[in-house]
């Protein structure tokens, strides 16, 4: 497998060329290269002393922590298949993830699970016993690993009312960390904050490609903006996972000027935010951040940074993939016209994990077909125009509104219910409920909102609830064009 590159190689061989740079900085915790190289051999040691084999599954269940970069790159020495679970999930959610993926090993911190779930006698904790594994493991011998194999687990796609596991390889990892850091102008020294959650691909896709170009990863647990501010201070950072209302708490946080902040190259946003960072004139953020993106392509699958002054609002394709604008019959729309997006390349997923009717679906006429809608422009640009069925985003979570409508039935005053997006001026949406109760059963909006929060993670409960006599349907679907009209939804990603 003279041409195969995963990404333990892509660290085996910064562990000889970059020795004296930092790979890892986690509180205390600060390792170089070569002695995280050394700690993945002997986490993959470790986990193949618990069983873990070629295709195995290895969850984690937690918060941001360098330890996810380590059993991520002990998987792929291993040829083991690793899921960073959302640890914002409620147990019911998670109950789902582990018969889903019938783990091999889990690893999870003290604090990540409150309830009762099965097998936890067998799993490991972080800390000190993750550590007394690592360190007690012997390197073995392991079989080189194909590149093409999948490494990397990441839950989407909710639209049937449960996720599923879009599953990434070290080749696809590879390819979309490279066009990244090309369009971002990533050099050597290169540090990135991962305050955003890691079974994001938005944080994930930034992390590999830091460790792609041999830079340092800072790992906080989860987003604090004071935090934020101290280390961006303290370690120098390049980067952090940002988005609007993130940035202005950091704003707010530094608004007295204690933390230097101008090693962050970052886009422009606020004048008291801009006067505190390095304005950075990349493509990635030489006007806005971004494209058009999911975790299926790695992430971002076109960047408007290859497409300056273009009038598409999503950019160009990266230049490690292909996209058509296909029309029901496999067919491409002319330009002008509103198609599928549909994709093909390096950087493209390897298929759900066991979804095989899923898997067919979307990969008729020979492309993944990404269930978003857009246009080509006449200058050859692509406008992202909206979901194909019907999504929400509140801040930077996608919410599918039949995992909301699949809990809000499971209560037992409920006869029906349906769920839309309304205006946020924070988080750009609201998840609002629209509920029809049943015949002589009561519930107020209180009890439904704590009923969803216990089934579902804290961020897709109803912020709304209004009462209905029907629900309006098209078919055996709601009318959500409707349901919009008369609710006041509004804001959908694309509009």
């Amino acid at each position: 497998m003279i041409h195969s590159l995963s990404l333990s190689d892509v660290l085996a061989d910064h562990a000889r060329s970059r020795p004296q740079v930092t790979a890892v900085v986690d509180g205390t915790h600060r390792l170089t290269y070569p002695e995280l190289d050394e700690r993945v051999t002997r986490l993959a040691a470790a986990l193949a002393g618990l069983g873990v084999s070629g295709g195995d599954r290895v969850l984690w269940l937690g918060q941001n922590s360098s330890a996810v970069l380590e059993l991520l790159l002990a998987c792929s020495r291993l040829g083991a298949l690793f899921c960073p679970a959302n640890w914002r999930q409620s147990e019911d959610e998670l109950r789902h993830v582990l018969s889903d993926l019938t783990p091999a090993a889990v690893v999870l911190e003290p604090s990540a699970v409150t309830a009762s779930l099965p097998g936890q006698d067998t799993w490991v904790r972080a800390g000190e016993q993750y550590e007394r594994l690592i360190a007690e493991a012997r390197p073995r011998e392991l079989p080189q690993v194909a590149d093409t194999e999948p490494v990397l687990a990441l839950y989407t796609a909710a639209f049937a009312g449960r996720p599923a596991a879009a599953l990434l390889s070290s080749a696809a990892l590879v390819a979309h960390a490279t066009s990244l850091l090309v369009v971002r102008q990533m050099e050597p020294g290169f540090t990135f904050l991962n305050n955003g959650p890691l079974y994001h691909v938005g944080t994930m896709m930034f992390c590999l490609a830091t460790l792609q170009i041999g830079g340092t990863n800072v790992f906080t647990p989860a987003f604090d903006p004071e935090e934020v501010c101290r280390l961006v201070d303290a370690e120098r950072v390049t980067q952090a996972f940002l988005f609007g209302a993130m940035i202005d708490q950091v704003a707010k946080a530094n608004a007295d000027g204690r933390y230097d902040l101008s090693s962050l190259r970052f886009v422009a946003h606020s004048a008291e935010w801009d006067d505190m960072i390095t304005v950075d004139d990349s493509p990635w953020c030489r006007s806005k951040m971004g494209g058009y993106g999911q975790t299926e392509v790695g992430g971002m699958l076109t960047f408007l940074g290859l497409a300056e002054g273009g009038s598409g609002f999503a950019g160009r394709p990266s230049p490690l993939a292909q996209v058509r604008l296909l029309g029901p019959d496999g067919g491409e729309v002319p330009a002008g016209e509103v198609g599928e997006i549909c994709a093909r390349g390096k950087t493209l997923f390897s298929g759900y994990f066991a979804r095989p009717d899923l898997n067919a679906a979307k990969t008729a006429y020979g492309w993944h077909h990404t269930g978003d809608l857009g246009r080509r422009e006449p200058d050859g640009t692509i406008t992202f125009i909206g979901p194909k069925l019907r999504m929400i985003k509140s801040g930077a979570e996608n919410v599918y509104p039949a995992e909301v409508e699949r809990a809000l039935k499971a209560h037992p005053a409920v006869a029906d219910a349906a769920v839309i997006g309304v205006p946020d001026p924070d988080w750009h949406q609201a998840v609002k409920a629209v509920v029809v109760l049943r015949p002589e059963a009561k519930a107020s909006e209180d009890e439904l909102v704590e009923h969803v929060r216990g089934l579902l993670a804290a961020y897709k409960r109803p912020r709304h609830v209004a009462f209905a006599d029907t629900i309006p349907k098209r078919g055996f679907t709601p009318d959500y064009d409707a349901l919009d009209a008369t609710h006041g939804g509004g804001n959908y990603p694309g509009a």
